[in-house]
């Protein structure tokens, strides 16, 4: 079913309009971004403000359903970073020319892993915008 637009609305501003996982600005984007269900439906997540977050197209079709995935340091299954309990700054920084994302935890590793934060593609967006200033979002954490 289709979310409300006021609840999509919600959903966009609380984020500031980046992804909630890579941290890609939807204002400079083509395409809107997606509204991921942080515990899936499927496992019994609800539609309501609290389990939702804003996703770039990518990061939603890589995370799907998944709310764990290897460290790919340890191996371990460890749970994928959530927006809604955690602070994307305990879990990751920007690389100190703010093209890549840089994990800081074992979430972080596996979430950098499953979602493959630092795709070619993405980084080639990512450098585009630090050439006009518009990335890292502000007040995002830098690799100094």
């Amino acid at each position: 079913p289709k979310l409300p637009n006021k609840l999509r609305e919600q959903v966009r501003k609380r984020a500031n309009y980046l992804c909630e996982y890579c941290h890609t600005s939807e204002r400079w984007q083509y395409v809107r971004f997606t509204l991921d269900h942080v515990v899936p439906a499927l496992e019994g997540g609800s539609e309501n403000l609290d389990n939702l977050a804003l996703a770039c197209f990518h990061c939603n079709r890589r995370k799907s359903n998944n709310q764990t995935a290897n460290d790919p340091e340890t191996s371990a299954a460890v749970s994928l970073f959530n927006p809604r309990l955690q602070l994307w700054s305990e879990h990751f920084t920007w690389s100190a020319d703010g093209l890549f994302v840089i994990p800081l935890t074992a979430t972080g590793r596996a979430t950098v892993a499953l979602l493959q934060l630092n795709r070619e593609r993405i980084v080639e967006i990512r450098r585009a915008d630090v050439e006009v200033r518009r990335h890292p979002p502000e007040g995002d954490p830098i690799e100094r």
